[in-house]
């Protein structure tokens, strides 16, 4: 595969940030991965980073390339720092960056496709949270969407524990609004979803992380709403080597089209 650190200028932003990006290359020569590309512009991943993490963390933590790399599957890895992927009441427009401003520039930098069958977005721990938040606002852009340890339930987190190393984090996001029942709170998004519209959703959840019943009543809300989540909660923390071992369940679960599915 291609292996990219693409610097630019957001708009959206105002400022340069980056992204990581890995685009398929057919290979038969290179020893111990064989690489597989389309003839066409190939599907494309959005793989979404956690609250103290960056673009790259994923390549550094995982063998994510290992495992597209025969899937024949673009990833794009977004920089949005302790964002929460939100549009922040005292800092930068990620929610505009992530949803409007880089599928735009994706596709106009790389040759990948823009079909809703061909897209993907998967998060984990304040990713999973991104990752369903654009699958939920925006159902038209994706076939399929996955939390790994997602930090799904952002009004309780806002009004429960507090982080040390950034004490004053949420009112930086979302300022004086209320979360619970807005466009930030997915549990509000799930109750005014219509079924018939969304991508295939995932979630999985370790039974030993912070986080499981957060995980568990979104699942529950999704039931009671009537559409169906794919799930999976087992033995794990919140931790690599269980994100790296739900990556590659993520991946064989993807709704792949073409001819490396």
């Amino acid at each position: 595969m291609a292996h990219l650190r693409c610097d630019f200028f957001s708009e959206a932003l105002s400022l340069s940030t980056s992204m990581t990006v890995l685009l398929p290359q057919r290979t038969s020569t290179q020893i111990g991965m064989e690489g597989t590309a389309a003839e066409g512009p190939p599907p494309v991943l959005y793989l979404l980073h956690g609250l103290s993490d960056d673009d790259t963390v994923w390549l550094r933590r995982t063998s994510i390339e290992r495992y597209v790399a025969p899937l024949g599957l673009a990833v794009v890895m977004p920089q949005v720092h302790r964002s929460f992927y939100t549009d922040e009441a005292y800092g930068g427009r990620y929610w505009t960056f992530l949803s409007e401003e880089l599928p735009e520039l994706v596709g106009s930098l790389f040759r990948v496709s823009d079909r809703r069958e061909d897209t993907f977005v998967v998060g984990l721990s304040m990713g999973g949270y991104g990752a369903l938040r654009l699958a939920l606002r925006q159902p038209d852009r994706f076939a399929a969407a996955a939390s790994l340890s997602g930090a799904l339930n952002i009004a309780g987190l806002r009004t429960g524990r507090v982080r040390p190393e950034d004490p004053r984090m949420f009112d930086r996001i979302f300022g004086g609004r209320e979360v619970a029942g807005s466009p930030d709170d997915l549990l509000a998004l799930v109750r005014a979803a219509d079924p018939a519209s969304l991508p295939a959703l995932s979630v999985c959840c370790g039974t030993e992380d912070g986080l499981i019943e957060d995980n568990l009543s979104f699942s529950r809300a999704a039931a009671k709403a009537g559409f169906p989540v794919a799930t999976s909660f087992g033995p794990g923390a919140h931790d690599w080597a269980y994100w790296d071992a739900r990556i590659q369940d993520v991946l064989a679960w993807l709704p792949l089209t073409g001819p490396a599915a």
